[in-house]
């Protein structure tokens, strides 16, 4: 919980940065860009978020990485104050709380489906133009199967959850009789 308020703070003060500099999509990017090649490259992300290493060495081993990549300034300046501040660990809550804030400013609203099954590109686009009319947003989806569903869908978008599932139907059966 403390470490996802961090997060969102950490997340937030970028964001306004590049609202104010009118380069937050560039930012973001990066940021995206950085979680993956940490990802990749597990090792890397051990030792500079590890705090028995000397600062100053974790320090050169970030540096020569960003020397390498074509990040913005204020990227690369962030990426250290966070190894600085000890929260270079946090860096893809930071990057999802980002991204969240990336798509309210541009209209966008995340959608999570849950099927039962995997579904056809052709429902896929149905149900995303469905949601974008329900919504008056763009919607990018992820689909995720859920085993335990019988049938049918379960849509997440925010708070709101539409439950068009098989499991949802028999229970309203159920309270009816």
């Amino acid at each position: 919980m403390i470490g996802s308020r961090v997060s969102r703070r950490y997340a937030k003060a970028l964001f306004s940065l590049g609202q104010e500099d009118g380069n937050f999509e560039q930012y973001g990017r990066n940021l995206e860009e950085f979680v993956k090649f940490c990802q990749e490259n597990s090792e890397f992300m051990r030792v500079i978020a590890n705090p028995v290493f000397p600062l100053e060495e974790r320090k050169n081993i970030l540096g020569f990485v960003l020397e390498k990549s074509n990040f913005a300034d204020a990227i690369k300046n962030f990426l250290n104050l966070l190894l600085d501040k000890n929260r270079i660990g946090a860096i893809e809550a930071i990057n999802e709380h980002y991204a969240k804030l990336t798509d309210e400013v541009s209209g966008i609203a995340r959608a999570e489906i849950l099927t039962a099954r995997p579904i056809k590109d052709e429902a896929v686009d149905k149900i995303q133009k469905a949601l974008e009319a329900l919504t008056s947003k763009k919607i990018k989806t992820e689909i995720r199967e859920d085993e335990s569903l019988i049938g049918g869908i379960v849509v997440k978008i925010g708070d709101m959850v539409l439950d068009g599932s098989v499991r949802a139907q028999l229970e309203g059966l159920k309270e009816s009789f």
